[in-house]
């Protein structure tokens, strides 16, 4: 259900006799597509360079993830008050699905960070600031629900998972990190002394119980992809997502350390050596897994890998190490991490047409909100 691999065709005959069935089978992992378009608008923002066209470029992708989330939302307000049954089963009874609840919050905070920094233009600085209050608070919220509440029913309700961890047990967690990334811009719209303080301690409290969840969850991740078992091949792509509290994490030491001076300038020194300190270490780990994660998915592709929504794997993580780079050549004016920040975006680029255009084909057909054919989690 939450992997959405396309079914045999036999079965799309007569499988939407209803409208109200287009949204049935609607899960929280499509807040991934969302997710993957606002990270390409974000990251053409943060990237070291000047290129003739990259901000029309970004403000236009922005504009198209703030559609796409308004008309997400409204699809999954149906599907909430509808298909209620589907919509328990989901959270409750199946945890490869209930893992992508850390997405919907992903998705609104990426993109409430680019209406402010792409959107006053568009919207006003005032509308901007506002909306982007509201998106990081929300998002902020059910992130926490969804780091604390998603390992909570794991432990309790869904019982002993076959196969133990997996890349996507990293959804929820990493949640946390994605607002302690992008709270920091919000900073210097906030009243001087404690509204600024609170927010950036705010943030790295995120920040802190975003990274231990994580440690605690890859050695298990590891311990899974090395244990010999063997997965479906339409999971490969999660590989990518080990990359996203990397990248997030980088961006937010970074983001933090950059609001420091304004809420914080006792400690701004000690926050911008960290970032570096913290950084770049975390970098060279990313490429690592980049490598691999590649390599993997490579061989999968070579062997038939069909297209599923997991290919949007391919975006967001990639994003975040696109901005952690470009926030660390900033703050070291390293030219070889301009580079390496320009090419991460070359490569998301890529990969969000790939995986834009499969949606957008499979969605056309109806063949995306069937059911999925079950696969192992």
């Amino acid at each position: 259900m939450g992997l959405l691999t396309a079914p045999p065709d036999g079965v799309l005959l007569g499988a939407l006799d209803r409208p109200a069935d287009l949204f049935r089978h609607l899960g929280p992992n499509w807040y991934a597509a969302v997710m993957g378009t606002a990270i390409v608008a974000n990251g053409a923002n943060a990237l070291p360079v000047g290129v003739p066209g990259l901000h029309a470029f970004a403000v236009a992708v922005w504009a198209l993830s703030l559609a796409m989330l308004a008309a997400l939302m409204a699809a999954r307000a149906v599907h909430l008050t509808r298909h209620r049954d589907v919509a328990r089963a989901q959270l409750l009874d199946d945890p490869a699905t209930a893992v992508f609840y850390g997405c919907p919050p992903m998705a609104m905070l990426a993109v409430g960070y680019g209406t402010l920094t792409l959107g006053p233009a568009v919207l006003g600085t005032g509308a901007a600031v506002a909306l982007d209050a509201v998106l990081w608070t929300s998002g902020t919220l059910y992130a926490v629900l969804a780091a604390a509440g998603v390992p909570y029913l794991m432990i309790t309700r869904h019982g002993r998972v076959p196969g133990g961890a997996a890349p996507t047990w990293l959804l929820p967690v990493v949640a946390p990190m994605v607002a302690a990334a992008l709270g920091p811009a919000l900073v210097p719209h906030l009243p001087e002394g404690q509204a600024r303080a609170t927010m950036l301690y705010g943030c790295y409290g995120l920040f802190g119980a975003s990274l231990l969840a994580t440690l605690v969850l890859l050695p298990g991740i590891w311990g899974g992809l090395t244990g010999g078992r063997a997965a479906p091949v339409t999971l490969t792509p999660t590989l990518f997502l080990v990359l996203g509290p990397l990248g997030q994490s980088t961006t937010a030491v970074v983001q933090i350390a950059g609001a420091a001076g304004q809420a914080a300038p006792e400690y701004a020194a000690a926050m911008r050596a960290f970032a570096v300190l913290y950084g770049a270490p975390v970098m060279g780990f990313a490429l690592l897994w980049l490598a691999l994660a590649g390599a993997a998915n490579a061989r999968a592709l070579r062997r038939g890998m069909p297209f599923a929504m997991t290919w949007w794997a391919f975006t967001f993580p990639v994003g975040t190490c696109v901005t952690g780079a470009s926030g660390l050549a900033r703050a070291t004016g390293l030219d070889a991490l301009t580079g390496v920040a320009v090419l991460l975006y070359l490569l998301l680029v890529t990969a969000w047409a790939v995986a834009g255009y499969r949606t957008a084909r499979g969605a056309l057909t109806g063949r995306l909100f069937l059911p999925a054919v079950p696969q192992p989690f």
